[in-house]
């Protein structure tokens, strides 16, 4: 197939596009610059555009046998006003001028439109699978609107699945690249009472998904892109220091975790206890269903 990527050069993008070219598909990067762009793949090629923008971009997209967006500032800092309407336009202007593109895109297209189990809230112990409604907060509102723009293609015909990433553990970032030098530094443990709910995902597993969704194509709307087996904040810190052979003993108090990153350290102390169910129900198979084994894999590299 034939495969266009906005946030191609990203964490999880860039892992993604070099999966999907082994197993030769040709992938299509959208980057703001060319310039020294290289990937070392044969199928893997570049083209220039903003995807918040409109652009000639689109019409390369359209020529493609799907779309896998990927896009959107990183949530990962104190939100003033400015930075979440950055977080937001970001996901939500990309996602249109995608679906735009998506209008004069070939028969049996696809999008595969990045959202996040922030959609369902702060809902406890509660298990959510993808037919648990949504919350209220700020990251619920936005994936509701992003998840709305993205459902828009299915009036051209396109098949839109909604892939809610959970936490995605892999080797070069996201979050795992912000925890090990803390441990490292025998600073680690606990964020507040520890008893909130960590849904993550091994990245090796995250890319093994959108290959299962290329060629299920009876899978639409919201997947749950999570380990079936959720911890608590707790077990991941002490599973991670026995990993790392570090004590992790430190907590981090509540307050401090909101007095230093405001809203964004009220979610840090909120979680969601979210299940794969559509992925278990269609014969998905995780290779790495629990996290000891996933953070020593990781590790171990």
């Amino acid at each position: 197939m034939r495969v266009f990527i906005t946030g191609g050069t990203g964490f999880v993008g860039s892992s993604l596009s070099h999966r999907l070219a082994q197993g030769g598909h040709h992938v299509t990067i959208l980057t703001r610059s060319v310039s020294g762009r290289a990937s070392g793949f044969e199928l893997i090629s570049f083209v220039e555009g903003d995807p918040s923008r409109k652009g000639e971009w689109q019409e390369e997209a359209a020529r493609h046998d799907g779309v896998i967006n990927l896009a959107g500032t990183s949530i990962f800092s104190r939100w003033s006003r400015s930075v979440k309407q950055a977080i937001r336009d970001s996901r939500i202007l990309t996602t249109r001028n995608v679906v735009e593109a998506l209008k004069s895109a070939k028969k049996d297209a696809f999008l595969f439109n990045t959202s996040a189990v922030g959609y369902y809230g702060f809902r406890g112990d509660e298990e959510l699978d993808e037919n648990a409604g949504p919350g209220q907060d700020f990251l619920a509102v936005l994936a509701q609107d992003w998840e709305a723009e993205a459902r828009r293609a299915k009036e051209y015909g396109v098949r839109v699945v909604m892939t809610r990433f959970g936490i995605v553990l892999g080797e070069q970032g996201g979050a795992l690249a912000q925890m090990v030098p803390v441990f490292q530094k025998r600073l680690g443990g606990r964020l507040g009472s520890g008893k909130q709910w960590f849904s993550w995902i091994h990245q090796q597993d995250l890319n093994e998904i959108f290959m299962f969704l290329l060629h299920q194509p009876e899978i639409a709307g919201p997947v749950n892109c999570t380990a079936p087996s959720p911890v608590r904040n707790e077990e991941l810190a002490q599973k991670l220091g026995r990993v790392l052979n570090r004590p992790a003993s430190m907590a981090v108090p509540s307050f401090m975790i909101k007095m230093v990153l405001g809203e964004f350290g009220t979610m840090l102390l909120h979680g969601q206890r979210v299940l794969p169910r559509k992925l278990l129900e269609n014969g998905f198979v995780f290779k790495f269903s629990e996290l000891y084994p996933a953070l020593e894999d990781l590790l171990a590299r």
